[in-house]
């Protein structure tokens, strides 16, 4: 006699699958503030392109597993939701690596490292808040790290529009100019990204408690 785990299959294999598309998105962020600090010579793009396959394989997986599962832990939207949030993540952090390794020569001085280490500082509170699903939705931590979240995320937009007007007053060369500004839409777009999915847990949150 088959039982009904069999017929409906183990829903709570997503939280795992979440789980571990968060630490592939806080591992590239990770990978950036290495390549930051690595000389032009010795820098390498393979631990991003990990990354990415990484979060590409258990973005399959869990779309798979939506449809081979009959029950979930969470509502099938709110997963769909989710995996899409963390999956872009990885993305942009790999986008903006390749546009720095191509432009560091152009670029100058500028130090996106402390840029950078808010980024991973985000991605590690999105961790926490995405094992708290497991550990039972708590409304009052996960809001607690969700503002945490998002005053990184504002405290991070501050410190890029102070490098957007140094660059407006004080960039002379007009192609410089250009990668400047492309390099700072990317990285606050990764932020972006991070608050995004924040607001996902949060929301999954809210209307399960």
């Amino acid at each position: 006699m088959f039982s009904l785990q069999t017929i409906f299959g183990k829903g709570d294999k997503f939280y795992g699958l979440l789980e571990a598309s968060a630490e592939s998105a806080r591992l590239s962020t990770r990978a950036l503030i290495e390549l930051l600090s690595t000389p032009a010579s010795q820098q390498s793009l393979e631990k991003f392109k990990q990354a990415r396959r990484q979060e590409k394989d258990l973005f399959g997986q869990i779309s798979e597993e939506l449809v081979n599962t009959f029950v979930t832990v969470l509502d099938r939207e709110d997963i769909e939701a989710l995996n899409r949030a963390l999956y872009k993540i990885p993305k942009v952090v790999e986008k903006f690596a390749e546009r720095y390794t191509l432009a560091i020569d152009r670029i100058g001085d500028v130090d996106f490292t402390s840029r950078a280490a808010m980024l991973e500082q985000a991605c590690e509170v999105l961790e926490q808040m995405v094992k708290l699903l497991r550990a039972g939705m708590d409304l009052d931590r996960t809001k607690k790290l969700n503002d945490k979240l998002q005053a990184i995320e504002a405290e991070a937009d501050r410190q890029i529009l102070d490098l957007y007007r140094d660059v407006y007053v004080n960039e002379t060369d007009p192609i410089r100019y250009l990668v400047k500004k492309d390099l700072f839409q990317i990285l606050e777009k990764a932020i972006d990204r991070c608050r995004d999915a924040g607001n996902v847990i949060y929301h999954i949150v809210l209307k399960n408690s």
